[in-house]
């Protein structure tokens, strides 16, 4: 097998403002790998708040790729990536997903099957996709409520942890007066004290709110669950829950735990979380960072498998370089074509 890499600018269609920083765009770095004719791509985005620029997004998959030439075939380097042989303990999680990406994408179209089915899912996964409302001015938090409600949308996400509460609080006043049918969920990104979130909870469940990820700052477990024993509403851990061994200490402490495959490792990662959980009385979230569709695609696959599903960083996008996951209308779908089912778009040609 022999690989290449690519990198990207994604833009965003508008800053997005979350409590810890404001986003216009990121940087993508797409993954190829080849064998007997057949192209299997992956892609891993930066992200400040796990210190992966660019630069060390493409010094770890260059190593990965070149590494890959080693093995006889995806399936084969697929295994020593489930057991460490590959993209070892060294390499970012968003890293060790995107290889996988890319090999599932790959073995599936060698074997002819959508990644869904390799997984032992019947028929291609359907979700309703929330969609992220930003920090920003009540008029076009609002304005983009009505839009995204207009357009079929069932679950809105607001992000909140403006320094003064009551910003966000009348922030969700508005979203629910606006789309009073949608579901709500609500992400402070870890930005209210245990005091705070206590006080303020039970405001946002008297509004709908149906649950909130990380009210309060990660690094305190215990906390977090002594928070969500006594809340209103789900409390669901984002930031407390990066890998297997942080969900196991929040399991049956906390109604949700949200698996990003860029933060835990890729598909194989997140089936051992979901199966971790499983009669633990904590559900599977399964979140993304802001991504093309073909960055999103293998959580897609999994997305029958989660109570809520926030697969919506495709949409962010002023242009999204890669189709075949829907997700416009508020419902993402994974494609029945074989491997991840997506095609990159050609500008000014179409899709390729």
């Amino acid at each position: 097998m022999k690989a290449g890499l690519r990198t990207v600018r994604l833009e965003l269609t508008e800053p997005l403002r979350i409590s810890r920083s404001v986003m216009t765009a990121r940087d993508a770095v797409w993954l190829t790998v080849e064998h007997d004719g057949v192209t299997g791509h992956g892609e891993a985005v930066t992200s400040v708040y796990y210190r992966l620029d660019a630069g060390a997004l493409e010094r770890f998959l260059t190593e990965v790729g070149t590494d890959l030439a080693r093995f006889p075939d995806p399936e084969s380097a697929l295994e020593a990536l489930r057991v460490g042989e590959l993209a070892g303990e060294s390499a970012p999680p968003a890293v060790t997903a995107g290889v996988e990406a890319a090999l599932l994408d790959l073995a599936g179209k060698r074997a002819g099957s959508p990644i869904h089915r390799l997984l032992g899912a019947t028929a291609p996964p359907v979700a309703a996709t929330a969609r992220t409302i930003g920090i920003t001015s009540l008029a076009h938090a609002a304005a983009q409520a009505r839009c995204l409600a207009a357009g079929g949308f069932e679950v809105i996400k607001v992000k909140a942890g403006t320094p003064d509460p009551e910003d966000d609080v009348e922030r969700v006043r508005v979203i629910r007066d606006a789309a009073p049918r949608a579901r709500l969920l609500l992400d402070p990104n870890g930005a209210w004290t245990v005091a705070q979130a206590a006080a303020l909870l039970h405001r946002f469940a008297d509004l709908g709110v149906e649950a909130v990820e990380q009210p309060v700052a990660p690094g305190d477990p215990a906390a977090l669950g002594a928070l969500a024993a006594r809340s209103p509403l789900p409390v669901i851990a984002d930031e407390d829950a990066v890998g297997l061994e942080d969900v196991r200490r929040l399991a049956g402490r906390v109604q949700g735990v949200n698996v990003k495959l860029a933060k835990c490792g890729g598909v194989h990662a997140a089936l051992r979380i979901a199966e971790l959980i499983e009669g633990s009385g904590t559900e599977l979230m399964l979140g993304c960072l802001t991504a093309s569709s073909l960055g999103l695609a293998p959580a897609v696959h999994l997305a029958d498998r989660a109570r809520w599903a926030d697969l919506d960083g495709h949409l962010l996008l002023a242009r999204d370089p890669w189709t075949g996951i829907g997700g416009e209308d508020g419902v993402v779908r994974a494609s029945d074509r074989p491997g991840l089912g997506v095609q990159e778009v050609v500008a000014n040609e179409g899709v390729a």
